[in-house]
């Protein structure tokens, strides 16, 4: 499969923070003054009132982070070059899909955090809120739902969690998966899906196919007579979620 470095080029165009989701990440980190951002991209939703580390594996990830960003170690989540219980919070966005082993990467959050942990995930008990994957790429539900934990494997790895719902604005400025549901004019575009880490690793000839059916149903009026509704809403529930867990101390 295309890693980071094939996938991230011109991330930053199409990938930019939601400021409404941004503020719902910062306000689950609390009252942390040191946190660890694991898997930190570019350096969305990384808070600037905070001393944060940054951990991020791919060359070209760290290549696209801006100046003033948080300092970023090249490294992976699985091996966490840090002391036990050295930052108040650690922060994981969007990001745990990718891991080589998500038990391990959890553990290691865990040891290096002293109040809280902050993951923004996929629920994958959701697959089927999206019309996208119901729809049209039934092959990305299939590719994603392995990769994304349940709520049960991160109540087991993490102790008791909280986990809350984070609906999608319809104009949402982050273009990850469910971005534009709303808008599904915009999947047909080629740079918007390159920065989607499911439909860049699934073979092009299948996202090609599926994206001439949506294309197709746009133009006939058929997307609108099933899915119009979804013009009106301001946002909906994709089974995005935002995970609280408290450390013991």
């Amino acid at each position: 499969m295309p890693t980071y470095d094939q996938i991230g080029r011109g991330y930053v165009v199409t990938r930019q923070p939601d400021p409404r989701i941004a503020r719902i990440i910062h306000s689950a980190l609390g009252e942390a003054r040191t946190v660890l951002n694991v898997g930190a991209g570019a350096g969305s939703y990384e808070p600037v009132d905070r001393q944060v580390i940054a951990v991020e594996p791919s060359p070209e990830m760290i290549r696209q982070r801006r100046s003033g960003t948080a300092a970023v170690v090249r490294a992976v989540a699985e091996r966490l070059p840090f002391a036990n219980a050295v930052f108040d919070a650690s922060l994981a966005v969007l990001t745990i899909h990718h891991w080589q082993d998500r038990q391990m990467g959890l553990a290691e959050l865990r040891r290096v955090t002293r109040q809280r942990i902050v993951i923004y995930t996929w629920d994958s008990a959701c697959y089927d809120a999206f019309w996208l994957g119901a729809h049209y790429l039934p092959e990305v539900r299939d590719l994603d739902i392995p990769r994304f934990p349940s709520m049960q494997e991160l109540a087991q790895c993490l102790g008791e969690i909280e986990s809350h719902p984070v609906l999608i604005p319809h104009d949402c400025s982050d273009g990850f998966l469910g971005a534009y549901w709303r808008r599904p004019e915009a999947y047909l575009d080629p740079d918007v899906r390159r920065a989607m880490s499911g439909l860049a690793q699934l073979p092009q000839n299948v996202v090609e196919a599926a994206m001439a059916r949506l294309a197709d149903d746009l133009h006939s009026g058929r997307w609108d007579s099933q899915f119009g509704g979804l013009r009106s809403k301001e946002s909906i529930d994709l089974g995005y979620r935002l995970i609280i867990a408290r450390v013991a101390a």
